[in-house]
């Protein structure tokens, strides 16, 4: 006797195999444990189905209602629930070694912005040329902008080196 559901959905009418189960009408109120037949003549008479809603419960618990209807329902709380998804994207801030206050403060307002909006930040320090030679100072920016985050984010991934640039990922507290 198998009791988890053949095919996607609950088990409805025919296809429920057990002999007792636990049956609530079409009202919302506890009938109680009855036989499977006699659950069945219930809900044709009411014109609408028998629907398994806990099939792991012992016995089943099983409701009369309209099966599309409850399909119906189903199908609007899984699309209200997918709406209510947030998908966190990492949004990629590049700078250089040498960038100016200006510019910096530009882009930390960006990435403040990112944070805030509830997306991981990937920071790329991007080294051309001697500047390869001068990591430290590429290290330093990267630390000066974990110093001013740290309000609104916090570290994921330590700066580290990926060919001629640095990366360090932020994601938000």
């Amino acid at each position: 006797m198998n009791l988890t559901p053949t095919r996607e959905g609950p088990r409805i009418n025919e296809e429920i195999g057990v002999p007792r189960i636990r049956l609530i009408d079409d009202r919302g109120n506890m009938v109680g444990v009855v036989s499977r037949s006699e659950a069945l003549a219930m809900a044709a008479n009411a014109g609408l189905d028998l629907v398994e809603i806990a099939p792991n419960a012992d016995p089943p618990v099983c409701k009369v209602l309209d099966f599309g209807k409850y399909k119906y329902e189903e199908q609007k709380k899984k699309n209200e629930a997918r709406k209510k998804q947030k998908i966190i994207e990492v949004k990629e801030i590049k700078l250089r070694p040498s960038i100016d206050d200006h510019d910096y403060d530009v882009k930390l307002r960006s990435m403040v912005k990112f944070l805030e909006e509830g997306d991981k930040v990937k920071v790329t320090m991007r080294f051309r040329g001697r500047e390869l030679a001068h990591q430290e100072l590429g290290m330093d920016v990267l630390v000066r902008v974990r110093d001013n985050l740290q309000e609104v984010a916090k570290v994921e991934q330590m700066p580290r080196m990926e060919g001629r640039q640095m990366t360090m990922v932020m994601s938000p507290k």
